[in-house]
């Protein structure tokens, strides 16, 4: 699965202004509800819902600044995913106990198994490369976002 499929301009955020882990989730969510694949899926509490459930299974704070919330939605019509820096760091519950200031919220039709593995596994493996973290959060907007992301990762993240 290529980042160039999951992520659109619309749906890349930068600097995002928070002071929650849920104020994170209901930001990344509003972004998501824009997508028009989400048309029919209800409200966006409903997807926020969805997104919470999930993380009272387990922190999807994954280390080194970086999250990847993510839920299955019922009637989804194709993957979406919400790419965002922070302004500044949050407490996340992070598996290394460290603030995020990274974050990527994926939401797969209910019945994607295979595709939302990969998606997961594709945006946590770029993520995993410390230089390219670092790039993302120096970037000066979110165009520089989208680019870094769809254009300037795919013949160095095999």
């Amino acid at each position: 699965m290529s980042l160039a499929k999951l992520f659109t301009r619309d749906t890349v955020v930068h600097n995002l202004t928070v002071s929650s882990k849920k104020q994170l989730l209901q930001e990344l969510v509003k972004v998501a509800a824009r997508d028009t694949a989400l048309t029919g899926c209800g409200k966006t509490r409903d997807l926020l819902g969805a997104v919470l459930e999930r993380e009272r299974i387990g922190t999807t704070g994954i280390g080194s600044g970086v999250a990847i919330p993510h839920a299955r939605i019922e009637n989804l019509c194709k993957l979406c995913a919400v790419f965002a820096t922070l302004e500044k760091p949050i407490k996340y519950d992070a598996v290394d106990d460290r603030p995020v200031d990274i974050a990527v919220l994926l939401l797969a039709p209910e019945n994607a198994g295979s595709e939302h593995l990969r998606a997961l596994a594709q945006v946590s493996r770029v993520l995993r490369r410390e230089e390219f973290r670092n790039r993302l959060r120096r970037a000066p907007t979110a165009e520089a976002l989208f680019l870094m992301l769809t254009e300037g990762v795919q013949s160095s993240a095999a």
